[in-house]
């Protein structure tokens, strides 16, 4: 094992002193990485990584392959034979029950966000993986959910952007005028993710949650009527029907909706780069005339939570218990900094970066990632399609970044709420008119209680 003063000159000073630091020993160095990301494209992205970490150190890297939906349950089984591999690249859901599983290293892990500076990192992806003022797991990526708005249109008429309830209701007012054009197309199909997702992430943008450190919890009320009647209010500006993603895009792509939610992957295909989902709003569906006209919102207040907040989906890197501790260590530690801008070439619409920058420039990270080409049948970087305001937009949602559960350490309680899907049916019932909006909140605060 190295120093603790070696570890923290390690690859941010120079890999040339990492290499000494192992004063020789390097070469025969080998480490195992889980990840998953498994497309071949990406994993030829890190197979390189892993390539020139071990040109500047001397540390092999093998980077295995785990389907996302099976990696729980080989992380127990390894766990349980003390086979964990030395680095996880992992979701959320899975770093505070592994950390209270003991599965991921808490010490080594702060101490990598330490090295790299915490005040260089997103506070609100840091605070997601935070437990008694450690750091359980490092952020790597992440992406915010966005409202997608038409910035022609409320430049032309006077409106704010729709960072709050007030403003977006506003908007309707102005630019609802169907069926030529829709000032909303909000999700109503109760048995799709899509709108647990747009539900979750209006009720935080008005403070709710309907857990508290304890488990699941009531929710207040006043604030759920507030949430209640701003998502009638978005409903009612949207077409008739079952709605989820596919209508909202169809629709905005079509230059027929105002404002949708949706997620950043939305960005390359509304600029044209996509032959498998092109804007129709004119003739060319090459076009960037809808990324022209296009402005995004990460996070949004409600009247009860000025401050507001972003849902986000954030992925980390884990130092395991059964890791060669330093070696792991070194590899994070180069994959977020010297080889960080590679790290998020593996799909950069989909992976912001939550380290903005470092010591020399506190930006260095973003203008990176913003010049990393996207699309899928054409290419081309963020920076050439969309305004820097918007670019900047994107990424500071990650400021605010919050899931429901996160904080509480109730993840788990959370999910299961979701996955009830409670909440969408409850506001369904609502928002056809079957029940008041008092009755809705009622019903709400007594169907999440029974959820087990």
């Amino acid at each position: 094992m190295i120093a603790k003063s070696l570890r923290r000159a390690s690859l941010l000073t120079t890999a040339a002193l990492l290499t000494v630091s192992l004063v020789g020993a390097a070469s025969a160095q080998s480490i195992r990485f889980w990840t998953t990301e498994e497309q071949p494209d990406r994993l030829a992205k890190q197979q390189q990584l892993a390539e020139d970490f071990k040109a500047e150190t001397g540390i092999s890297v093998e980077v295995i392959p785990v389907s996302e939906n099976e990696l729980g349950q080989r992380a127990t089984a390894a766990f349980a034979a003390n086979d964990l591999p030395d680095v996880i690249y992992h979701t959320l859901q899975y770093a505070m029950p592994w950390a209270e599983a003991g599965i991921l290293d808490i010490d080594a892990n702060t101490e990598v966000v330490e090295d790299l500076g915490a005040d260089t990192f997103a506070p609100g992806a840091l605070a997601m993986a935070e437990m008694d003022g450690d750091h359980v797991a490092v952020p790597v990526d992440g992406w915010t959910q966005l409202i997608v708005y038409r910035k022609d249109l409320f430049e032309a008429n006077g409106l704010e952007p729709p960072t709050t309830y007030a403003a977006i209701e506003a908007a309707i007012a102005a630019l609802h005028n169907p069926p030529e054009m829709y000032g909303f197309v909000a999700a109503t199909k109760v048995d799709e993710n899509f709108m647990s997702q747009v539900l979750e992430h209006v009720f935080l943008a008005n403070g709710l949650s309907p857990v508290n450190e304890g488990g699941i919890a009531a929710m207040d009320e006043g604030k759920l009527i507030e949430t209640l009647d701003f998502y009638k209010a978005i409903v009612d500006a949207s077409p008739e029907g079952e709605l989820y993603w596919k209508q909202s895009r169809e629709l905005y792509f079509a230059g027929k909706a105002a404002m949708i939610i949706w997620s950043p992957f939305i960005l390359d295909e509304l600029a044209g780069l996509r032959d498998a989902a092109p804007p129709t709003i004119n003739d060319d569906p090459t076009s960037a005339e809808l990324a022209n006209k296009t402005g995004v919102v990460a996070s949004f207040a409600g009247p009860s939570n000025p401050d507001g907040a972003a849902w986000a989906d954030i992925r980390y890197f884990g130092v395991t218990t059964d890791a060669d501790t330093d070696s792991a260590m070194a590899f994070i530690e180069y994959s977020m900094d010297a080889g960080y801008t590679q790290t998020l070439s593996i799909a950069p619409e989909g992976k912001f970066p939550v380290r903005r920058g470092d010591a020399s420039d506190a930006e260095r990270f973003v203008k990176a990632w913003s010049e990393l080409p996207v699309g899928v049948d054409r290419k081309a970087p963020l920076s050439d399609l969309y305004e820097a305001s918007v670019v900047n937009t994107i990424v500071s949602g990650l400021e605010t970044a919050n899931r429901w559960g996160v904080k509480e350490a109730q993840l788990s309680a959370a999910s299961k709420i979701i996955n009830s899907q409670v909440i969408n049916r409850i506001v369904r019932q609502y928002i056809d008119g079957e029940v008041t909006a008092e009755a809705a909140a009622a019903a709400i605060n007594e169907e999440i209680a029974k959820v087990q």
